[in-house]
């Protein structure tokens, strides 16, 4: 797979780096993956990894590693994960080129698989 399935920005790389340092047993990375969930169909998931399982796409950005089981990567390819927080609330914030809706809570939303890039065929020379 070419490129990147996701990236974080620091203030999610930052975030994540706390987690992990705040755990009171080894940790390898945090695992992303998706669950069914909600009106919307789909949710994003987060939890601390103790190993890495033999599917699993390692994505190591900004000195995080970030693991995604295989049937999750379609879905979240081209995603950029964020951390926000306001004087309500604080999170992770995940913009998904592949999310085609969400429902109006915010807790679940609709993703669809990323396409594969066209192959580009050269002339013959």
């Amino acid at each position: 797979m070419a490129g990147q399935v996701i990236t974080l920005t620091d203030k999610a790389a930052d975030r994540i780096k706390a987690i992990i340092a705040k755990s009171d047993e080894p940790i390898v990375g945090v695992r992303l993956g998706l669950e069914n969930a909600g009106c919307a169909g789909m949710a994003y998931k987060l939890d601390y990894a103790s190993e890495t399982a033999p599917l699993d796409e390692v994505v190591t950005d900004k000195g995080v590693t970030i693991l995604i089981d295989a049937k999750s990567i379609l879905f979240l390819l081209g995603m950029e994960m964020d951390y926000e927080e306001t004087k309500l609330r604080s999170g992770f914030v995940f913009n998904n080129p592949n999310q085609t809706d969400a429902c109006g809570c915010g807790e679940s939303v609709t993703l669809t698989a990323a396409k594969p890039a066209p192959i580009q065929e050269t002339a013959p020379q």
